[in-house]
Order: structure tokens, then C-alpha cells, then sequence
């Protein structure tokens, strides 16, 4: 049993309304900026593979390893967010990123240095695990799940990096992508630590890291949570990573044209989380679920017909887009409500992981299926059915659970 120890309420009279768009700029502006560094090494990928002459394969792995620790990672720092506060953690992730981006950008050479580079790049993925309980702890239940959405669209960070890395590092240099990002992140780290500032009646978990760790999978919510982000969340993150392949071998489109299009599916979905999170706060997030798995079932079985790209094929994946965004969340504001307060951090930690993990997957069964049958079809009945069993799951199990309120 984790023990909490809650300041005197007294305290809670110094909290401003007013600070809360502030906090949630702050702890968005930190999520883009530390998603910015965490994606820098993608659409460097196949300029690494030619510079070091990489095999298919080993820059598949340059490019994944951020994407796996980042993720993993969201397990301790979650937990640590709920005993330190953001204050804290936002401001010192920020820092040790810095890291990594000046190690990659200046002195990382060969496939081993990449690889150890890419392993402490994966720092700036933990960040999500900051924020969504600091966001949590400002927001009052019935506006949680927009506040929660408008955080999570900084993920958009990653839409950054696939903008502006590879143009920077073409016309200004290729170190550069690296040196601007670690000078970002060391001003946000300033700025963070001089006006962030928990909430002063926020409760402390108590107990050790592996305690609080351990005891969040006990809780009933954190599976049935995990499951949903791996669906929502993950199938955004696979599609962000695996369309332009998609659409080129499908489509026969230029490299070009699929990564414009990819950047469409990308921000599109950035722009529907915040949504789905405020559709649940007037819906609820349960009801919100079962509609946007229900439509990502419908569009990924319409997608496996092949169909043209133009219109119905854009139409499919623009529409899986928003789903998905407006599926990871709905889930967010699911936790705000399954979990209770002083555990928020370690959940999201366990949560988000699952998401990370959730996207790892999905393109390797893709190319999978494309390998065996030249075509991508099976690869998305399965996506349909995936969702289709999600969106079951959600309206009976969830359901229930989220009838029943907080537990643990």
C-alpha cells in the first residue's frame, strides 16, 4: 500500500486560477521542445545509412532505440514526477537531453556511437510522463480531459523535427539541427525552473521508486489504460513511422510526396487529441472511445481494399488520422478519472510506455505481410480487427470500471 502524504489544506488557498494557462503552456512548450529532440535522429536515417553505409536493418535499430528507451523510460520518470513534482523533473529531463543532442550532433561517428547516442537521446521521449500529471493536478475534472488534449498535442515536436532537421542540416550544416535543439532545451530548462510551480496542495506518494513502481500494475485501471493507448497512441506513432514506406510501395509516390503527406496524417491528429480529450469532457471518455475505435475499425478495413489514393484512400488514412488523436485523448481523460491523483504520474508512466511500445510493433508486421504477399492488406484487416476488439473491450469492460470510479 503506497502512503500519501498531502499538504495542509490550508494551502490550497494560494493556488491562483489564473496560473493554470501558464502551467499548461509551460508544460506543453516543454513537451515539444524535449518530442523535438527525441525524434532529431528519423529523418536523418537514411542520410546516416549512406554516410556510414548502414544496413537496412541497422538503421531501423539508429532509429528505434530512442522510440523504445524513451518510452521504457516513461516508467521511472512518472513515478519520480509523482514524489518530486514537475518543477523538478521537467527543468532536469531538459538538461540531461542536452546531452545526448550535442554527443550525436559533434562527436557520435560510427554505428556504436549512434547507437549509445540514440540510447540517452531516449530521455527527451519521457517528458509525457511530467507533464500529464502536472496538468492533472491544475485542472478541475470537468475541463481535465481538454486540458490534458492541448498537452498532449505536443507531440507535434515530432512534426518539427521532420520539417526542420534535414533542411538545417543541408543548408546551414550537419551539426546544426543538434545545436540549435540543445540551445532550446537549455533555455526552456531556465525558463522552466524560474515560473513552473506544482500545485503547493498537490499530494506526495510516499514509499520507495521500485515500491510505487510495482504497485501501480496492481491498480485496476492501469492495464485495461495501457491496452487502449497501445491501440490509439501506437497506431498513431506506427503510421507517423511506417506511411511513407506505405505509400510509396503501395502508391508508387516520390519520397517527397510521401513524407508531405505523412506530415498531413501527423498534424492532423495533432490537432484531433485536444479534441477528443474535450469531446470526453462533455461525452465522456468512454462513449468518446468506443465511437473513435469503431470509425478506426470501419476506415483501416476501407484502407484494405486498396483502393485510389485519391479520394477514398486519403479519406481512409486522413480519417484514421483523427481518430487515433482523438482516441490517445480520450484515453488521458480516462485516467484523470480512473486513477487517482497522487498516482496520476506513475500510471502515465506505465501508460505511455505502452503507447511507445504500441507504435514499435505495428510496421514490423507490416513489412511483414507486404514480404509475403507484395501487398499490405492483411496488414490492415489486422489493424481493423485490432480496433474492432478495442472498441468492444472499451464499451463492456471500461465501461464498468469507469462506472465504478477510482480504485486503488
Amino acid at each position: 500500500m503506497v502512503s500519501t502524504q498531502p499538504t495542509p489544506p490550508s494551502a490550497s488557498k494560494r493556488v491562483a486560477p489564473e496560473g493554470n494557462t501558464l502551467m499548461l503552456a509551460l508544460a506543453t512548450l516543454g513537451f515539444v521542445v524535449t518530442f523535438w529532440a527525441w525524434a532529431l535522429l528519423g529523418p536523418l536515417g537514411p542520410s546516416l545509412r549512406d554516410r556510414l553505409d548502414l544496413t537496412v536493418n541497422e538503421q531501423a535499430i539508429v532509429v528505434a532505440v530512442p522510440v523504445i528507451v524513451g518510452s521504457l523510460g516513461r516508467i521511472p520518470v512518472g513515478a519520480l514526477t509523482d514524489r518530486l513534482g514537475a518543477r523538478v523533473m521537467f527543468p532536469t529531463m531538459s538538461l540531461l537531453t542536452i546531452l545526448p543532442v550535442l554527443y550525436l550532433g559533434h562527436l557520435a561517428d560510427t554505428y556504436a556511437q549512434l547507437l549509445i547516442g540514440g540510447f540517452f537521446l531516449g530521455l527527451g521521449g519521457t517528458t509525457f510522463a511530467i507533464g500529464i500529471p502536472f496538468v492533472n493536478s491544475w485542472y478541475p475534472p470537468r475541463i481535465r480531459g481538454a486540458a490534458l488534449g492541448v498537452f498532449g498535442a505536443g507531440m507535434g515536436g515530432t512534426a518539427i523535427a521532420a520539417f526542420t532537421t534535414v533542411p538545417l542540416a543541408d543548408n546551414v550544416g550537419p551539426s546544426f539541427p543538434f545545436t540549435l535543439v540543445a540551445i532550446v532545451l537549455a533555455i526552456y530548462a531556465v525558463v522552466g525552473w524560474l515560473l513552473l510551480r506544482d500545485r503547493p496542495d498537490r499530494t506526495v506518494a510516499a514509499g520507495s521508486l521500485l515500491s510505487r513502481t510495482a504497485s501501480t500494475f496492481t491498480l485496476p485501471a492501469t492495464v485495461p489504460l495501457a491496452l487502449l493507448y497501445a491501440v490509439s497512441f501506437g497506431g498513431f506513432v506506427a503510421f507517423s513511422v511506417y506511411l511513407p514506406t506505405y505509400l510509396r510501395n503501395a502508391f508508387e509516390l516520390s519520397q517527397s510526396d510521401a513524407s508531405y503527406r505523412t506530415a498531413g496524417f501527423v498534424l492532423l491528429a495533432v490537432v484531433a487529441r485536444p479534441l477528443g480529450g474535450w469531446l470526453s469532457d462533455r461525452l465522456g471518455p468512454v462513449t468518446v472511445l468506443v465511437w473513435v475505435f469503431g470509425a478506426a475499425a470501419a476506415l483501416a478495413a476501407l484502407a484494405s481494399f486498396e483502393f485510389a489514393l485519391v479520394p477514398v484512400g486519403t479519406v481512409a488514412f486522413l480519417g484514421l488520422a483523427a481518430a487515433l488523436g482523438a482516441g490517445a485523448g480520450a484515453v488521458f481523460a480516462l485516467v484523470a478519472r480512473l486513477v487517482p491523483t497522487e498516482r496520476v504520474g506513475s500510471v502515465t508512466g506505465v501508460v505511455g510506455a505502452a503507447g511507445g511500445l504500441g507504435g514499435f510493433f505495428p510496421p514490423l508486421v507490416m513489412g511483414a505481410f507486404y514480404s509475403a504477399t507484395d501487398s499490405y492488406t492483411w496488414g490492415l484487416i489486422l489493424l481493423a480487427l485490432t480496433a474492432t476488439a478495442a472498441c468492444v473491450y472499451t464499451a463492456t469492460v471500461v465501461r464498468r470500471q469507469a462506472a465504478s470510479g477510482p480504485a486503488g
